[in-house]
């Protein structure tokens, strides 16, 4: 099995957490930050800011420029990873050096997402830029592999020569692909963390070499989640997590997160999103209102 260094490193449960807009569109920070103080203190160990739950790529850069000196001011950087990959080689790096000048423990990349079909050699070279346009302010790199989404899978051969290239900057990947197979041979990349998005990988995640989870719906089943990777073997806590994940991934993820933290918080304006997203229907939300969020 691989090895893991745990000091000073991301680990355990990590919320995607989604991002409040007001009216006009603007990331409503208060808001933000109220959701996210209640996941630190309610069982995450992490946070992941502006990924795909937090509608990273439907806002400006000035609009998550915003968000992340916002929640490195106001939140414990060193609990924070932030997504900033772009399609742009520019947009990224200018991000990515924000996320460094916050202190964020990890900056989560996609891949340039809309050449499809490109080689490794291209991907290693534009990380390299990254890394490199970074170096004098060295914030950790972590893979985001979402193929349904970029078309672009990071292969582990690419991952490992990554790592390889850059041993003390490259740290892991998230993996939201869903191939558990795939996310198992990262793991087999030395002093590499790994994060399945999906909260039943906490269950004995430990002894299969994972190094948490980083999922949309740990803002909901939050407090199931921590008690997951807390035992290791808590069968109940499985059975919720997993029930949970299954009613919210069968609505809309993104809005259907958002509609369950306006719940819990008693404010509709949380159901906002930003297009080409939808807010829930009433239908689609009344599918959720069995979930106990007072429980989970």
């Amino acid at each position: 099995m691989k090895t893991r260094i745990e000091t000073g490193r991301l680990s355990g449960v990590i919320a995607a957490a989604p991002t409040p807009f007001d009216a006009s569109g603007a990331p409503n920070l208060t808001g933000f930050l109220e959701h996210a103080t209640w996941a630190l203190e309610n069982g995450c160990d992490g946070l992941n800011v502006l990924g795909t739950t937090g509608e990273a790529t439907s806002q400006s850069l000035e609009s998550r420029t915003r968000v992340m000196r916002t929640a490195a001011d106001s939140l414990a950087p060193s609990r924070l990873m932030v997504g900033t990959g772009a399609a742009d080689f520019d947009s990224a790096l200018r991000l990515t050096k924000t996320a460094a000048e916050c202190g964020f423990a990890g900056a989560l990349i996609l891949p340039p997402f809309y050449y499809k079909g490109v080689s490794d050699e291209g991907l290693l070279a534009w990380f390299a830029g990254l890394i490199e346009g970074t170096a004098s302010e060295p914030v950790p790199i972590y893979l985001y592999n979402f193929p349904q989404m970029t078309g672009i899978v990071f292969s582990p051969d690419f991952a490992a020569r990554l790592k390889a290239a850059f041993p003390e900057r490259v740290q892991g990947a998230k993996d939201s692909s869903g191939d558990l197979a795939y996310a198992t041979a990262l793991t087999g990349i030395d002093d590499f963390d790994v994060f399945p998005s999906n909260e039943a990988v906490l269950h004995q995640g430990r002894a299969k070499g994972f190094a948490g989870c980083i999922s949309a719906t740990i803002n909901i089943a939050v407090r199931t989640s921590a008690q997951l990777w807390r035992e290791q073997s808590d069968d109940a806590a499985l059975e919720q997590a997993v029930r949970v994940r299954a009613m919210v991934s069968a609505q809309p993820l993104v809005p259907a997160v958002k509609h369950l933290v306006g719940r819990r918080l008693r404010d509709s304006a949380w159901d906002r999103v930003l297009p080409p997203l939808c807010a829930l229907s009433p239908d689609q939300a009344a599918q959720l209102v069995d979930i106990d969020l007072d429980v989970v």
